[in-house]
């Protein structure tokens, strides 16, 4: 455990459809102090060719909750038709399932979430880290 007074957030993303890190995926960070409170937009990023997302920034002191928002449609729309599984069912519109993925997670001071983001077009999968 960190004696950090504040909580820290790292993610990174894999294509599982293909095997590989999905990169240049969008991600926005939110957090809020308290159940009720109101979310705070404290930045955005983006995953490198590892789908790490190494620029997001620190959370404030008082954060209990923190949210990840991932633009998937855009990361599915610029892949091509044929790194699609050739089994999986063709979607009658924009090509993906799930256009965002957002997860909301409680954070406690001093510790470190690492939050991986399993994705496929048409299905997600999300865990803690280490």
């Amino acid at each position: 455990m960190s004696t950090s007074a504040t909580a820290s957030v790292s993610t990174h993303i894999l294509d599982t459809s293909i095997g590989r890190p999905a990169a240049a995926v969008a991600v926005r960070l939110a957090a809020r102090g308290g159940r009720d409170a109101p979310w705070t937009a404290l930045g955005a990023g983006a995953t490198d060719a590892d789908g790490r997302c190494k620029d997001l920034p620190a959370l404030p002191e008082g954060t209990t909750h923190v949210r990840l928002d991932f633009d998937t449609e855009a990361y599915f729309a610029s892949k091509r038709p044929a790194a699609a599984q050739q089994d999986a069912p063709r979607a009658r519109d924009s090509g993906v399932f799930f256009p965002e993925v957002a997860i909301t997670f409680a954070v406690a001071p001093g510790e470190h979430y690492h939050v991986p983001l399993l994705l496929n077009p048409f299905g997600y999968s999300v865990y803690r880290g280490s």
